[in-house]
């Protein structure tokens, strides 16, 4: 595979990028920029990956590196890519190595951007990265934190897990249970309307659904997300359908369901929405907020128990005491296959954090339990158990 440097201060994360992706079992050819160069020397990469590292397009005139390169790869990483080479990209322009092999790619391209929060959001780099998208390059990132300078916002590059994932999910998918399967996760909380400013909600990050989704398009399956609201970057090889109440949510995934051979319903949606929502903020002095009418909300995760239609249903439970019990009762209650019970009363497992612990109860009498892990791992445990759903549902 390739992986493009450019010159951004994030540069120097591309050689731990590299190395990641040695361990994953690709073979990395890194060609730079010039600005690149200035951040990490060809000696980091070449040590690294054991190639050498190009960054001049009259080295090796003779082998024609720029199309050589570029036939050689089997996908491509831009990583950090700046502004300037997304506009390059975009525009078709060759005026160096990185840019030359870009033009002559015909295999899967990951573009990871990285750049201050002004230049990411300027109409300008926002309508490259639509161009780019168009073409199918798929655009990993950026995350939202600490940026040089000491700024904060949207720009940071992608973490490192998230790149990998990008790069493998963009090659042929492997040839598994999951392969060209569609699949609906929904994840997140929902908020329920009291007025403008005030709701009902609860704490769901959305972390896990994400997880689920994002390892389901590392099996190659074709991933639809339903998220309420969350600040995670949406998986790369995801398509994501934003809702924010347990109305929308239905809405969304009824019909993606109807379509689907596997839904996993992660998402944490109110069970109650007020009754009346208030156009006007409410005002503490007049006494409208010390008692608000709840109504119920639709149970998504009953209705598709009913309309199964063949479709492996998987359901989750967050509990804080008798977890075992009450996730029978609701896995035989709901009619779904797969229940994944995790306990949320604890400070490392849970609602906003990045680590689980679950019991994974099946409706033919399965049961596995998952000790302290990340919510990845999970994931992953988690799509095993539909993979052999799925064979056995097969005839």
């Amino acid at each position: 595979m390739l992986l493009g440097v450019s010159g951004g201060i994030a540069a120097y994360k591309a050689a731990s990028l590299a190395r990641a992706l040695l361990k994953a079992g690709a073979t990395v050819q890194v060609v730079q920029t010039a600005g690149a160069r200035e951040f990490v020397g060809p000696a980091t990469f070449e040590g690294l990956t054991g190639r050498p590292c190009y960054g001049g397009v009259f080295e090796d005139v003779h082998r024609i590196n720029h199309i050589r390169l570029a036939r050689e790869a089997d996908v491509a990483v831009f990583a950090p890519a700046t502004a300037n080479l997304i506009a390059k990209m975009a525009l078709g322009i060759a005026d160096d190595l990185v840019t030359s092999v870009a033009l002559s790619l015909t295999c899967p391209v990951v573009v990871a951007p990285a750049m201050h929060t002004e230049m990411w959001l300027h109409p300008a780099t926002q309508e490259n990265v639509r161009t780019l998208q168009g073409r199918g390059v798929v655009i990993a990132g950026p995350d939202e934190g600490e940026l040089a300078g000491g700024d904060v916002g949207p720009g940071r590059l992608a973490d490192e897990e998230q790149l990998v994932a990008a790069v493998l999910g963009s090659l042929t998918p492997p040839a598994g249970p999951l392969s060209g399967r569609r699949i609906v996760v929904t994840a997140g909380g929902t908020r329920e309307p009291i007025d403008p400013v005030r709701y009902v909600g609860n704490r769901s990050s959305g972390k896990m659904g994400f997880a689920v989704a994002a390892e389901a398009v590392r099996r190659g399956a074709l991933v639809d997300l339903v998220t309420g609201p969350t600040h995670l970057p949406a998986p790369p090889g995801v398509t994501v359908h934003h809702v924010e109440t347990a109305l929308e949510m239905r809405a969304a995934v009824l019909p993606l369901a109807d379509k689907a051979d596997i839904v996993v319903k992660a998402a944490a949606v109110a069970d109650f929405r007020p009754a009346t929502y208030h156009e006007q903020k409410l005002k503490k002095e007049d006494g409208g907020l010390e008692r608000v009418e709840l109504v119920r909300n639709p149970d998504i995760l009953a209705e598709l128990g009913e309309r199964k239609d063949g479709r492996v249903l998987v359901g989750f439970a967050a509990e804080t005491d008798l977890e075992e019990e009450r996730g029978r009762d609701k896995l035989h209650r709901k009619g779904i296959d797969l229940i994944v019970i995790n306990r949320v009363d604890f400070a490392d497992a849970g609602f906003n954090v990045d680590t689980n612990r679950a019991l994974l109860l099946s409706a033919d009498g399965g049961r596995v339990e998952v000790p302290l892990t990340t919510k990845a791992e999970l994931a992953r445990v988690i799509l095993d158990q539909v993979e052999s759903l799925v064979e056995r549902a097969d005839p």
